[in-house]
């Protein structure tokens, strides 16, 4: 497949390259992202929900695609943005290669284009929205791409959450996690599971993967169901996932927290929960120049001073300045020293901007599930 394919951004700036994936046109926020492996992680990944992903590795497809590796149903992206495919790709465990997946998935994707510079554009100049669109053989309308660009809001003010959400509740039940040592893992739950219901802001399946292999007895239920509704099931834990899109405008997520945390169930939220669990708490979110999207983010754990290599997809982050005295500071970037974790020093509820569960990799901040694990286990204990 040689038929043309562009980006066009919004500033009128066009990059060129060939089309491998769907034909057509889509908009979306332009961000890059650093990580050498887990492509398929990234397309089914929700949280990249009107995104179009500019991979900075140079060579993307080489392993192929399978359905064991989806983080969701469905790919998420609105485009997705790469220097090179190989023509082959080799692996025991792939049925179809990229391009064939791209295809069969209808999304979007450009390859043999300048990805260094595109991601120097961004660093410059911040997170920018753009047209991609791909040839069928006809020529490419860069204006009518260039209309489309400009028309596109942002993500800013934009509540996807609700958007990618499931659109009922369900139990999960499949665990083992590739690369999961859940003996390694202590408090660990034993005995009697503990039942944990899941918010889904867009959750990735290895998430609730994790609180399985735990020993959880995990409800999915869709984002924007009442706290009353989840607090009726006497759930000994809540958890808030990741999603796409700004949190503030989640005000069905931020009234949940706080009814969660009134009632003294232990609560937990990654990435979008995190910010949630944030507003619920009075602070504020704000928009990053570019985010933080990759696989190797050093943070901080300012408890032991250690620092751990995280998996990062975020575009919004807490602003420090706004958190009360009630909320500390658990973990922060060492890129930019932005909030990488908080809990509420009177009630069980913590929040991590990372992505603990990230496979292929890194897993070096999975135990950060710990404190949840300790606080169900106690909280089942109590006369409820």
């Amino acid at each position: 497949m040689n038929n043309e394919a562009a980006l066009v951004f919004a500033d009128g700036t066009v990059f060129e390259g060939r089309a491998v994936g769907a034909t057509g046109s889509r908009v979306g926020e332009v961000v890059f992202n650093t990580s050498m492996t887990g492509y398929q992680e990234i397309l089914t990944d929700p949280s990249y929900h009107q995104q179009i992903v500019v991979l900075t590795t140079a060579h993307v497809g080489n392993v192929g695609t399978n359905p064991d590796d989806a983080e969701s149903a469905a790919t998420h992206l609105s485009g997705l943005v790469v220097r090179d495919v190989p023509t082959r790709c080799s692996n025991w465990r792939a049925l179809q290669s990229l391009p064939e997946y791209l295809r069969s998935n209808n999304l979007i994707a450009i390859s043999d284009i300048d990805t260094r510079a595109i991601t120097r554009k961004l660093r410059r100049e911040g997170a920018m929205n753009a047209c991609i669109v791909a040839s069928d053989g006809a020529p490419i309308d860069r204006e009518a791409a260039l209309e489309q660009a400009r028309a596109f809001k942002g993500l800013a003010g934009a509540d996807l959450a609700r958007v990618v959400t499931t659109a009922a509740p369900y139990p999960f039940t499949t665990g083992v996690l590739k690369g999961f040592r859940a003996q390694d893992m202590q408090p660990r739950v034993d005995g009697p599971k503990r039942r944990v219901v899941a918010y889904d802001f867009g959750v990735k399946r290895n998430i609730l993967r994790i609180l399985v292999d735990l020993g959880c007895e995990v409800e999915v239920v869709p984002a924007t169901t009442p706290a009353s509704e989840v607090l009726a099931r006497d759930p000994d834990g809540v958890f808030f996932s990741n999603g796409p899109g700004d949190p503030e405008p989640v005000d069905y997520g931020i009234s949940a927290a706080r009814a969660c945390m009134d009632a003294g169930v232990p609560l937990f939220g990654i990435c979008l929960g995190h910010q949630i669990l944030a507003l619920a708490l009075g602070a504020r979110t704000e928009k990053m120049k570019f985010g933080h999207h990759g696989a190797n983010h050093p943070v901080q754990d300012l408890a032991s001073g250690r620092v751990f290599i995280t998996s990062q997809n975020h575009g919004f982050t807490v602003a420090e300045d706004s958190l009360d005295a009630h909320v500390e500071v658990t973990h922060r970037s060492l890129f930019d020293g932005t909030i990488q974790g908080i809990r509420h020093a009177a009630c069980p509820a913590y929040g991590f901007q990372g992505h603990p569960e990230a496979s292929p990799g890194p897993h070096d901040i999975q135990h950060v599930f710990k404190p949840f694990l300790t606080d169900i286990a106690a909280y089942r204990g109590k006369d409820k």
